[in-house]
């Protein structure tokens, strides 16, 4: 009998360890991102350390702000259309509710809007996106309306709950870039 204990002890040590292991990954993980979202209205004011130029040279590139005129506008531009952006991709990988792939629209509206405040040849900055965006939003509109309807079905067949219907209809990659690999 006391194999058995000593063996049942071995084993809930090592169950205990690799549950401590996952805890302070989780720890670490949420620390990050906490101190990433915290950190986001420095990055956002990060073009006041941009001077009021034509041409930004700096060690690592040259920043030429022919539409805008000055370098310090530009990047004020383009920080105000990445900043959400950013912010909506820390949401999406994180959420765990059935719905977080209605957070794809403003991701895509977002990059839209960034990708527009680099192009310098843009004469009308944030005009026409809907109009790229709509073919996207047929697609995901009806995807998430589809899984809202197969949960409600199931609520009413099978007796079970919300959470219960979320974790079953819930995609759990292992990696990061697993979640990432599974949209495209």
């Amino acid at each position: 009998m006391s194999k058995l204990q000593h063996k049942l002890t071995k084993q809930n040590l090592s169950h205990q360890h690799t549950d401590k292991k996952a805890y302070n990954r989780k720890i670490l993980t949420g620390s990050i991102l906490a101190t990433l979202i915290a950190g986001t209205p420095f990055l956002f004011y990060l073009y006041e350390y941009v001077p009021d130029v034509k041409v930004w040279e700096t060690y690592f590139f040259t920043y030429h702000s022919n539409h805008y005129e000055s370098a310090n506008t530009g990047i004020w531009v383009l920080m105000m259309k990445f900043v959400p952006l950013f912010l909506s991709l820390i949401w999406f990988f994180t959420c765990k509710h059935w719905w977080y792939h209605a957070l794809l629209i403003p991701i895509v509206m977002f990059s839209f809007q960034t990708l527009s405040a680099l192009n310098d040849e843009n004469k009308y900055m944030d005009e026409l996106h809907i109009i790229w965006l709509l073919p996207f939003m047929a697609i995901v509109i009806p995807s998430i309306y589809l899984i809202r309807a197969k949960m409600f079905d199931k609520i009413n067949d099978h007796d079970k709950t919300m959470e219960e219907l979320e974790e079953e209809f819930m995609i759990k990659p292992k990696s990061f870039w697993g979640k990432v690999s599974q949209y495209f």
